[in-house]
């Protein structure tokens, strides 16, 4: 299982608050260093509707092209793909909605006009020596018009218009799927996906919001997901889906999956800097792992109290 850290983008995103450049490297080094293979540090998207992701190239701007090439940055149209490349980064995420009610809400457009779009953005990642993910939001459910159907998805993923991608993105937006429909729809798009594309890997980028973010996660990656999205302390939520809340909690990732690098010791320091974070931005921890870990229990390594 490979986890990718969406704090710095998806996390920050409904805070309001513009965290300074150097806070955002040393959070995204602090990360890095701690071992998290993959982190989601900004977005293209316009900083009068964003504004927590003003700063996004200034941040790639500090990072060193070896911290760039385990970051991805959002973008929604080539000219994004453009500019973010011109500025250093390497590794693009391409995101639209499945649902055209979101998309022309969260982007401006239809979906057909970014499925049409995407053929140059993947150029433009090619000529910069990138690569670029094809993401699909609202992929279960639409925060305007409801279930979205499994075929709609099936068919972006198969469109000639979008193989260039080396990765697909499959994100409950509203965290309102559970575990059977996660597992049935990202064994299908892998199937599909990789039909024309081995090497293809399959993301899921899960929310929280009704308590299956964990169970949805477990069960992509038992039905053949590579990666698996989290953010501190469950932080995170989308400013265009009305109902959608944070990001499944990457320390309740780590700790339901257990990966060769993470160790009680490093929880606690992960607990440490969502505290940190979290107070910094004037919001509450969803993580369930961290009020287990600050726990009295001594007798259970994970726990903060045992390693005193």
């Amino acid at each position: 299982m490979t986890l990718r850290d969406v704090t710095l983008r998806d996390g920050l995103q409904l805070t309001g608050k513009v965290l300074p450049t150097e806070r955002k490297v040393q959070i995204a080094r602090q990360l890095l260093a701690a071992g998290v293979p993959e982190l989601e540090i900004g977005s293209m998207a316009r900083p009068d509707l964003v504004p927590p992701m003003a700063n996004t190239l200034e941040l790639v701007a500090q990072l060193t092209p070896e911290e760039l090439e385990r970051c991805w940055v959002w973008v929604a149209t080539p000219r994004h793909v453009a500019k973010a490349a011109e500025a250093g980064v390497r590794n693009f995420q391409y995101c639209f909605s499945v649902s055209d009610a979101h998309n022309k809400a969260n982007i401006g457009r239809t979906t057909e006009d970014s499925v049409a779009a995407m053929p140059e953005a993947v150029r433009l990642a090619a000529e910069a020596g990138g690569r670029i993910q094809l993401c699909l939001a609202t992929a279960f459910t639409c925060p305007f018009d409801g279930p979205v159907d499994p075929a709609r998805v099936l068919a972006i993923a198969a469109d000639p218009r979008t193989a260039g991608s080396s990765d697909i993105v499959i994100a409950d937006t509203l965290g309102q799927a559970h575990p059977g429909q996660v597992g049935a729809l990202v064994a299908a798009v892998a199937a599909t996906a990789r039909w024309g594309n081995p090497e293809h890997r399959i993301v899921f980028h899960g929310h929280d919001t009704w308590g299956m973010g964990v169970a949805n996660s477990l069960a992509a990656l038992a039905a053949g997901a590579d990666v698996v999205d989290g953010s501190l302390g469950g932080l995170g939520g989308c400013p265009f889906a009305p109902g959608a809340s944070g990001n499944t909690s990457s320390e309740d990732l780590l700790f339901a999956t257990r990966p060769e690098w993470f160790t009680p010791s490093l929880l606690s320091d992960l607990v440490q800097m969502s505290d940190d974070l979290l107070k910094e931005v004037g919001e509450p921890n969803r993580s369930r792992t961290i009020e287990g870990a600050k726990s009295e229990t001594t007798a259970f390594e994970w726990t903060i109290a045992s390693r005193k």
